[in-house]
């Protein structure tokens, strides 16, 4: 019997602690324009800080956590979240703000580069950092709705998302120490100095990535503005469509989650941005509810599903994580950009324009995050995820012949064809062929007996 999978729980909190700042970003910033004395390109430029801080700590870390330790810069990473947040959240004082803000983005980055450097050695990345991205959008779809009720301050967000770091600091004592407690997987180099690998493959990922998240919050940034001012909606049913919108993400992921694997990595990943390339061009040329409602909530769906094939595309590229780091790290700075680049190309261009460039950008990475995905497809990823043919399962065959689990490869990898060689069947024996011990005659030949 196959062992039940279990899921990677303090992980699954990291990573949501992580995450959740960019989640929240857009009424982070909408706070900060309302509640502090700054113009909305001033809140959007703390917001762009942030997670520019929380994409210095990825490029930083990327290859210390196993020499640091997870457990060590985990708690480090939730200790500044919290710091930060929480002093951010406490003052009114502008500059102690944007420090809180940069302080606990640091934090976050760190908490997230931790989490995916141990996702990406889970035996199945995909299900961990699709329950990861479960987790943060039911708990930012919780803050969207609760928010609200409690006043206009500025410091409710960054208050929720200091709680979070603080709640999920005593679940790092289940994480790995240093370099001598978290063995690495059989066949893998523990040296610091290992090299990258899949350098091509992780660079173009990162690069396209990069675009791809700079795209999905262009149009995330102006999204408010263009539900009011051209799809004609008014401030309470804009609220509605973002939060049908959340609990689409919601089901975008459950379905992520359901279909695992069994689809492979470049068709979710291409014909998913395909998808979000016309959502994003029918939300930004709405003119009216329906039709703004329609394009967000398909987008919402949709955009997890693929994030979470890219997350475990990522992390396939190297069981030490470091191209999860990097890839993610990426992609914070095209989140950081967006709103700016949201702005620039609707105000010089109009909000169908932008939509136009959007998606058109985004068919253009399509190709190549497709390719990457085909390129790494047939590489070893996780266990037992095909049968082998005649039906034998893949990993059970492994652990019978003590194979290490990593080397079974994983679903929707490109079946290799299979090679008959003919080899010469042995002779049966039959009674007679073998005779007492003795000399043989000369005249007798192999397998024939004397009688």
């Amino acid at each position: 019997m196959f062992a039940p999978r279990t899921t990677p729980w303090p992980l699954v909190a990291l990573f949501t602690a992580g995450y959740l700042p960019p989640y929240l970003l857009p009424t982070t910033v909408g706070r900060l324009d309302t509640g502090l004395a700054l113009s909305a390109t001033q809140a959007g430029a703390v917001g762009s800080a942030l997670l520019l801080s929380s994409a210095t700590a990825g490029f930083l870390l990327a290859s210390r956590v196993q020499r640091a330790g997870a457990r060590t810069l985990a708690r480090w990473g939730l200790a500044l979240a919290v710091l930060g947040y929480g002093a951010a959240a406490l003052t009114t004082a502008v500059p102690a703000v944007v420090v809180g803000a940069i302080v606990g983005g640091f934090g976050s980055g760190t908490a997230t580069t931790v989490a995916a450097t141990r996702i990406a050695a889970e035996k199945d990345p995909h299900r961990a950092s699709t329950m990861g991205l479960l987790s943060v959008s039911a708990l930012a779809g919780a803050v969207y709705l609760t928010v609200p009720h409690l006043g206009r301050a500025h410091g409710l967000p960054l208050a929720a998302i200091a709680l979070t770091a603080l709640a999920v600091w005593p679940l790092t004592g289940r994480l790995p120490g240093g370099e001598a407690d978290s063995p690495a997987a059989p066949g893998t180099d523990t040296g610091t100095t290992a090299p990258l690998p899949h350098r091509r493959s992780g660079l173009v990922l990162a690069v396209t990535v990069l675009c791809w998240s700079l795209a999905q919050n262009s149009l995330w940034g102006v999204s408010g503005r263009i539900g009011l001012t051209q799809a004609g909606l008014g401030d309470a049913t804009l609220g509605v469509v973002f939060a049908v919108a959340l609990g689409a993400g919601l089901v975008g992921v459950l379905v992520a989650g359901a279909l695992g694997p069994r689809l492979g990595r470049a068709m979710p990943v291409g014909a998913g941005t395909v998808l979000i390339a016309g959502c994003i061009a029918v939300s930004a040329s709405a003119t009216t509810p329906a039709t703004f409602a329609t394009g967000e909530i398909a987008w919402n769906t949709v955009y997890p599903v693929v994030l979470s094939y890219l997350i475990g595309l990522a992390a396939s590229l190297d069981p030490r994580g470091r191209w999860a780091v990097l890839v993610g790290s990426a992609s914070s700075l095209g989140t950081a950009a967006g709103p700016l680049a949201g702005s620039v190309l609707s105000a010089q261009a109009g909000y169908s324009g932008m939509g136009l460039v959007l998606a058109a950008g985004l068919l253009l990475v399509a190709a190549p995050m497709t390719a990457v995905a085909l390129h790494t497809a047939g590489r070893p990823l996780l266990p037992g995820a095909i049968r082998r043919r005649g039906g034998t399962p893949a990993a059970l065959v492994a652990a019978a012949t003590g194979t290490p689990s990593g080397a079974v490869p994983e679903v929707g990898a490109v079946e290799q064809p299979v090679v008959e060689i003919d080899v010469a069947a042995p002779a049966v024996a039959v009674q007679g062929a073998y005779d007492t011990a003795g000399p043989r005659q000369a005249a007798a030949t192999p397998g024939s007996g004397t009688g």
